[in-house]
């Protein structure tokens, strides 16, 4: 995936056909989850204090190659720019939660089990897959960054309180069904500290003792066009395990999951759609647009289903829209990648903010 400019022979073949491989990954996840007896459950029983290490494992690889690109020395132009800070922080903890409750309810109104899920969903902002959906579209890598760690703090302060308020205290001003939920913030920040905190240090530590030893030129002419396409095997991988883990219940339930995945559908639609839009009236770069409108729409699924497993039980109805989250979200996002690069030329003239790159160079 490229901006329009580069020539379409010069993309790798991985770039090229990634809608082909997303696709077939999540195909061969659910093949692997339905016609193998018991995998599920096997990759499941895989895990270390309530973390699956398979999918641990596989977010890792996925975001250490991007994190190991961020230029840490220029962060302090994006913690500077209190238009995108801004603009993300009442995104994601004020519009993205109140969207979330208000299209669970309006579309599933006769199912509370899966509309709890949703909230739970809702509440979990984004802090892993979102740095692969940005760097595709070419967006602010350095401000991913630095969005993404304002958003792990503030989910380890917020997400308890967030979720006894849109759980319990709002539906009971409504009139509407109320439910409890009881999470630590323990649990939390745990999820944090796995998905955000290790890759985010081993890519600040590559970056700051690879530079030492090849020197910039080298560290980003060399070393990191080596390990960029581990990103997106990690994204593949990621995507195979986490359909194989639910491939049974998905395809048996197929109704439920359609339900589920028209209030998600909506969401991740009006978020990004809402996200870039916000860029656009605030006169940002195509580069910080992007990163805006995909840390908007992105959700932490991880969580999301740790705190719905934890609180209801795996085999709940919560635990079940955790789960189908991703298996939407990947493929709408990877769809606003494209939507975003066609929109890449709208925006004239070009940023001076943060470096144009493509996923290729970048390579």
């Amino acid at each position: 995936m490229t901006s329009p400019a580069t020539p379409p022979s010069r993309l790798s073949t991985l770039d090229r056909w990634l809608p082909l491989w997303i696709g077939l990954a999540m195909a061969a996840g659910l093949l692997l989850g339905r016609l193998v007896p018991g995998l599920g459950e096997a990759l499941g029983a895989i895990e270390i204090d309530g973390i699956s290490l398979p999918i641990a494992i596989g977010l890792l690889v996925m975001m250490y190659p991007v994190l190991a690109k961020v230029r840490y020395d220029r962060l302090d132009a994006v913690t500077g720019d209190r238009r995108l800070l801004g603009s993300s922080l009442v995104l994601n903890w004020l519009v993205g939660p109140a969207l979330m409750f208000a299209l669970a309810w309006l579309l599933l109104p006769d199912l509370p089990e899966y509309r709890t899920g949703l909230i739970i969903v809702g509440l979990a902002r984004c802090i892993a897959m979102v740095i692969i959906w940005n760097d595709l579209a070419c967006g602010d890598r350095d401000a991913a960054a630095v969005l993404v760690a304002i958003n792990s703090v503030f989910q380890v302060i917020a997400f308890a309180g967030l979720g006894w308020f849109y759980l319990s205290v709002l539906p009971g001003w409504l009139g509407l069904q109320q439910t409890d939920l009881d999470v630590s913030a323990w649990q939390i920040a745990k999820s944090v500290l796995i998905f955000l905190g290790i890759p985010l240090l081993a890519g600040y530590l590559t970056r700051r003792f690879g530079e030492r030893r090849l020197g910039r030129e080298r560290y980003e002419g060399s070393f990191l066009p080596k390990i960029g396409p581990w990103a997106l095997y990690g994204l593949l991988f990621t995507i195979v395990i986490l359909f194989a883990l639910q491939g049974e219940a998905i395809t048996s339930r197929p109704g439920d999951v359609a339900r589920i995945a028209l209030p998600l559908l909506a969401y991740f639609a009006v978020m990004w759609g809402i996200g870039y839009l916000t860029g656009r009236l605030l006169d940002m770069s195509y580069e910080r647009t992007t990163t805006l409108a995909f840390t908007a729409a992105g959700n932490n699924f991880e969580l999301a289903i740790a705190v719905a497993i934890a609180t209801f039980g795996a085999t709940s109805g919560q635990a079940l829209a955790g789960v189908v989250g991703p298996l939407i979200e990947v493929p709408v996002l990877v769809g606003l990648v494209y939507v975003s690069l066609a929109l890449r030329s709208r925006f004239t003239p070009p940023s001076s903010t943060a470096e144009p790159h493509t996923v290729e160079a970048a390579r």
